[in-house]
């Protein structure tokens, strides 16, 4: 797995260099020295690593990270440098890998360095899509957009509804929802932290936590991006976000305050800058893993779980991201691939296969049906919205009743023995 996972970060790298950029290996040896990308990723890949720690060991790499990120800080503030946190955590996490290797033996030194490529898988995703995503807009000149709004006929126009929305709530909505859009690896963490809570103590990490499928999520997601090229509708109807695209390449500028209007979709060229990251939503996929393992956490965590969810599909299609139906393809897409781990570690269980292939059969007939069957969504919403809602609902009831019956059920409570009184 190892050495699977280091060939594909070389091919990535290859290929970046190939358009003449970094990539992920280069810019993740870079936040070693100069300003991280993402400081509170860096810090909760941190946190993943130390869950192999004792609590005296995790004050100690705490305090050690902040204390290099001080000297950072000050060093980059003399220097007029770009000023950002996180260098410190990636210290700690090649640290412990060091430790490992020179100070460690046996089976703690197999758990630490379990720990450690944890840490750093999660950077390392970080990393490998930002250069996905560079690939997809270096190798994919034509977007299929106007085929996505007309199939979102069906749905409503979601996206131009809650844009309008979201523009309505003012700065403060704004604000919280592109925090929450941005920090979403980090929900997910607090999420593996509480699954992960009793590495130290037993010696050994779980079969199946959250951070398997935000990988695996991560890994073949982009492939999709691949076949299927959308920008979203704040780029192909709008004026463009965080400085790519612009109201030039765009069909016309409609978003979000005028619904496209039903025509004969095709393809239509976009720059070579704007990733085609939207089908399928892969924030949703990854929020929708979120509420899935914040299920068997406290009610504070399920709660939070089913926050970020819904925040998340509030961002995606405020901020014009992303198209309803992009949102049905991430849930069927997560619901799919959380199903195929389970039935894995189950010694490939006969109702998960069953329920692996009904979701993968779905999942590709609605990127045909989105592909070859827009117009006819477009004119029979009544008909075809609650066919995809039906869709995506039947994945996820088939979900629940699948691996609710693998869930171990807990024993009844002993029922009071009654005891006779003399009145």
């Amino acid at each position: 797995m190892s050495v699977t996972a280091l060939g594909f970060f070389v091919a990535l790298e290859i290929a970046s260099r190939h358009y003449g950029l970094p990539g992920p290996l280069t810019n993740q040896a870079r936040e070693v020295v100069f300003a991280p990308k993402s400081g509170p990723l860096l810090y909760a890949s941190m946190a993943l690593t130390m869950v192999v720690l004792t609590w005296r060991q995790r004050l100690i790499a705490a305090a050690v990270a902040v204390g290099i990120d001080l000297v950072f800080f000050l060093v980059r503030w003399a220097a007029g440098a770009d000023m950002m946190f996180g260098n410190g955590a990636l210290w700690v996490i090649l640290g412990c890998a060091v430790i490992a290797l020179t100070r460690r033996t046996g089976r703690e030194r197999t758990l630490l360095l379990k720990g450690v490529g944890l840490g750093l898988l999660l950077v390392a995703g970080r990393k490998t899509g930002d250069t996905w995503l560079l690939i997809t807009s270096k190798t994919q000149p034509l977007v299929l957009d106007q085929y996505l709004a007309s199939a979102d006929h069906a749905l409503g126009n979601p996206s131009w509804l809650m844009g309008r929305l979201v523009r309505a709530t003012g700065p403060v909505g704004t604000h919280l929802l592109d925090w929450i859009y941005i920090q979403l690896a980090v929900a997910a963490v607090a999420v593996a932290l509480y699954q992960l809570r009793h590495v130290v103590a037993e010696r050994r990490f779980p079969r199946h936590h959250l951070v398997r499928t935000f990988l695996v999520i991560g890994l073949l997601g982009p492939g999709i991006y691949m076949i299927f090229p959308v920008v979203g509708p704040v780029f192909a109807y709008g004026a463009g976000a965080m400085g790519t695209g612009g109201e030039h390449w765009a069909v016309a500028s409609l978003w979000p305050h005028t619904a496209p209007p039903i025509g004969v979709p095709q393809a239509m060229p976009y720059d070579a800058i704007t990733p085609r990251n939207c089908m399928p939503s892969l924030h949703t996929a990854w929020a929708t893993a979120i509420f899935l393992h914040s299920r068997g956490g406290p009610r504070a965590l399920r709660y939070a779980g089913t926050f970020w969810l819904v925040a998340t599909l509030c961002a995606t299609l405020g901020f014009g991201y992303h198209y309803g139906v992009d949102l049905i393809a991430g849930v069927v897409f997560t619901l799919t691939i959380e199903a195929a781990l389970r039935t894995y570690d189950r010694g490939w269980d006969r109702s998960g296969l069953q329920l692996v292939a009904y979701g993968s059969t779905v999942f590709v007939a609605l990127l045909v049906s989105y592909r070859w069957l827009p117009e006819e969504m477009a004119r029979y919403p009544w008909l075809a919205g609650p066919m995809l809602l039906t869709a995506m609902g039947s994945v996820i009831y088939g979900y629940a009743r699948t691996v609710g019956r693998w869930e171990p059920k807990a024993a009844p409570l002993p029922s009071p023995e009654r005891r006779l009184e003399l009145v």
